[in-house]
């Protein structure tokens, strides 16, 4: 028999219980707008962040060379990966506001989530290199000048802890990367400051090579975060701030709804998160799927954020029919 579809402005819905595709109709404009609007402003500040950073590579170049300092050229060599990685992020940041098309149904936010995994594998490489550094350095210290060695890290501290400052309310995995970034470039610039210190007062050459390893611990573990929050993502993993034994009870508490299954959530993009569904409802009720899917979708919005929702409404004889989903 030929099942008979109505059709409504934004929902696919199917009253004999093939599958439903809706979208949250009265929360998904503005909470799109508002994503657009975050997006905007982060490119912003990816922009004066990477301004900043040139200037202060360039300046540490500089002064490393004249000063004869291997922690400033070293800090310096630290801040062209970040121009990078920040050029990096404001790319994918560009790419990931470009509408979908025919071949790519969620348009390319997912270059943002590549772009934070690859930043964060580049920040442990960078970790890799500062270890090594530090080694030698241990090994084989040699004399600065700690006067100008002093000046210009700590310009680059106050340019860095600027930058810091644009980029902390980023709420993307790729801003929260860039922010990382920058928050080693500080801690680098904060070592350099505070080595340069102890070797004027004491002499002992050795202590830039252990803050410089004592800079790599702390890089490492915002990097594996950052890491495991991007792989998780490409993994479809569940978002982290969603109990999904707890979305399944509010859905089953929706009037009608007799069993939730096939239930998945995953993350497309920061901030955009997306649940598909099987629901079993009582026989009478089949055909009152406006009403079970509008309080299914404000809930789910609501408590958890989750505006892009794929539904499959089941009678309960349907359910029981076999396993083809």
């Amino acid at each position: 028999m030929m099942a008979t579809l109505v059709q409504l402005p934004g929902d696919q819905v199917n009253t004999t219980g093939t599958q439903i595709s809706t979208q949250h109709r009265h929360s998904r404009a503005p909470a799109r707008g508002a994503t657009a609007h975050h997006r905007a402003k982060e490119r912003t500040r990816l922009l004066l962040a990477l301004a900043i950073t040139v200037v202060i590579a360039l300046l540490e170049l500089v002064g490393g060379y004249l000063t004869n300092s291997l922690a400033l050229m070293s800090d310096a060599g630290h801040m062209l990966t970040d121009i990078s990685a920040l050029g990096l992020c404001l790319l994918a940041l560009v790419f990931s506001s470009k509408p979908a098309n025919i071949r790519k149904t969620y348009g390319y936010l997912r270059l943002e989530i590549l772009s934070a995994l690859a930043n964060g594998v580049l920040l442990l490489a960078i970790t890799v290199v500062i270890a090594i550094e530090a080694f030698h350095r241990f090994n084989a210290p040699t004399p600065i000048q700690l006067g100008p060695m002093a000046i210009v890290s700590a310009l680059g501290l106050v340019a860095n802890l600027g930058t810091m400052a644009l980029l902390r309310r980023g709420q993307s995995l790729n801003v929260r990367g860039a922010f990382l970034h920058v928050l080693g470039d500080a801690l680098a610039s904060l070592g350099v400051l505070i080595g340069a210190g102890v070797m004027a007062l004491t002499g002992w050459l050795r202590a830039d090579a252990i803050i410089s390893a004592g800079i790599s611990v702390i890089i490492i573990v915002g990097a594996y975060r950052l890491v495991r929050d991007a792989v998780d993502v490409l993994l479809e993993a569940v978002p982290a701030h969603v109990d999904v034994d707890a979305v399944r009870q509010l859905m089953n508490c929706v009037r009608g709804v007799t069993e939730v299954h096939d239930l998945h959530i995953w993350t497309i993009s920061s901030g955009i998160y997306a649940l598909s569904a099987h629901l079993v409802v009582l026989d009478p009720m089949v055909c009152n799927n406006d009403e079970i899917l509008s309080a299914v979708k404000h809930e789910l919005f609501d408590r958890f954020g989750i505006d892009h929702t794929t539904i499959q409404i089941e009678s309960e004889t349907y359910a029981h029919l076999g396993e083809v989903h």
